[in-house]
């Protein structure tokens, strides 16, 4: 029995290529939304802030941080604003907080982090975080 090269048991060699296809590594590339890294990069500020700031994990106080990202042909630019505890060595914290946020999302995402902006919103004293926030 003969078989037409490109049938099921044609021979060894490598499937027939289909025509007008570029080869995978051509085809295109995996876009990930601002607005999902962002979301990456507030759940990463808030360990951050909980592990770094000593600042409870509770959603009531502080506010939890939040992150807005723009991404640009594989890096991504993140800007963060956070609440922070008072007294605290804010530039060596704020420096860590940036080095965790960036090496979480670099790690999930695959994206090369060119920057991290953190803007403190508030300081907050031990009376701030034991009675909530007051309006």
């Amino acid at each position: 029995m003969k078989t037409r090269p490109g049938s099921p048991g044609a021979g060894s060699g490598p499937p027939a290529r289909t025509t007008g296809l570029p080869p995978p590594a051509e085809r295109g590339a995996t876009v990930i939304p601002d607005r999902v890294v962002a979301r990456i990069a507030a759940q990463a500020a808030r360990t951050a802030q909980t592990r770094r700031a000593a600042v409870p994990p509770d959603r009531g106080s502080p506010e939890a941080p939040r992150a807005s990202a723009a991404v640009r042909t594989g890096s991504v630019r993140l800007h963060l604003t956070m609440d922070l505890p008072y007294p605290i060595d804010i530039p060596r914290v704020c420096e860590r907080i940036q080095r965790d946020v960036a090496g979480k999302v670099a790690q999930l995402t695959g994206l090369r982090v060119g920057e991290v902006v953190l803007t403190v919103r508030r300081l907050m004293t031990a009376a701030d975080t034991s009675r909530g926030r007051v309006r």
